[in-house]
């Protein structure tokens, strides 16, 4: 149960919304929102990556002086 709603009512909520927006428009908007997901993701990969460089290039440093 999911915030007072049972598993009826959900398909319920499920069929209007693909009655309103339609199969064509759902897909879509959920193929960008899965693109949308993915670049966040490879971003916060990025950054951790910078970090990782940046602490390489330190300790290199470090062990060159």
């Amino acid at each position: 149960m999911l915030g007072g709603f049972g598993v009826t009512e959900l398909l319920i909520v499920l069929v209007i919304v693909l009655v309103l927006f339609g199969v064509g428009r759902i897909s879509k908007i959920a193929g960008e929102m899965g693109s949308g997901i993915r670049a966040f993701k490879e971003g916060i990969q990025g950054e951790e990556g910078e970090q990782d460089e940046a602490e390489k290039e330190e300790t290199s440093e470090e062990t060159e002086a």
